[in-house]
């Protein structure tokens, strides 16, 4: 099996300009070739068949993704309207600044199957792309955010896959994302 890191995730993951919150200590070439040569702990099912979740132990010193929200630091919430790229329309978003989460013990590599980018406008050679990566505690996923279900629900013309929301999972997410932020 192969793995390819697409643009999208390479601009996400390994900005221009490092951010605290991405990858750290490894280049995109090295993050690729690590997941080519290197078995994944355990694979999980995404939200879709196109859809599976490599998860990694953190071999990096890259952070946890998200910080629980408490009393004490819910006045760093900070929040705005953003796009992922210059096609997309931009969504609220909210995030911490001034908090530095631990290192993560996991890192769980989102990819989709070369058919699915295709269908996307993005095509590989490769078996699978990788499309994001989330950074955790615990090997497992993180909820994905409502906005992105609803994002996947309008279709690959507003930056989704069109895939339908399933209003449990949308539910669960919002639980989930109330009691937790993403941090800067």
């Amino acid at each position: 099996m192969s793995i390819f890191l697409t643009p999208f995730a390479r601009t996400r993951l390994f900005p221009r300009t490092p951010r605290p919150n991405t990858i750290r200590d490894c280049t995109p070439e090295q993050f690729e070739q690590h997941l080519n040569e290197h078995e994944p702990l355990k694979v999980l099912d995404g939200y879709a068949p196109f859809c599976k979740l490599h998860v990694h132990r953190n071999w990096t010193s890259t952070r946890c993704l998200t910080v629980p929200v408490t009393d004490g630091n819910r006045h760093l919430l900070r929040s705005a309207y953003e796009a992922r790229t210059r096609e997309e329309l931009p969504v609220l978003v909210r995030w911490f600044e001034g908090v530095e989460p631990p290192v993560a013990d996991y890192l769980v590599v989102i990819l989709y199957s070369r058919e699915q980018l295709a269908k996307e406008g993005s095509p590989i050679d490769a078996d699978w792309g990788v499309v994001g990566c989330l950074y955790t505690a615990e090997p497992a996923e993180i909820p994905m955010a409502p906005i992105t279900m609803m994002r996947n629900a309008l279709g690959v013309e507003e930056g989704g896959s069109g895939v339908p929301i399933d209003r449990d999972t949308y539910r669960r997410a919002v639980e989930f994302w109330e009691a937790n932020a993403n941090w800067r």
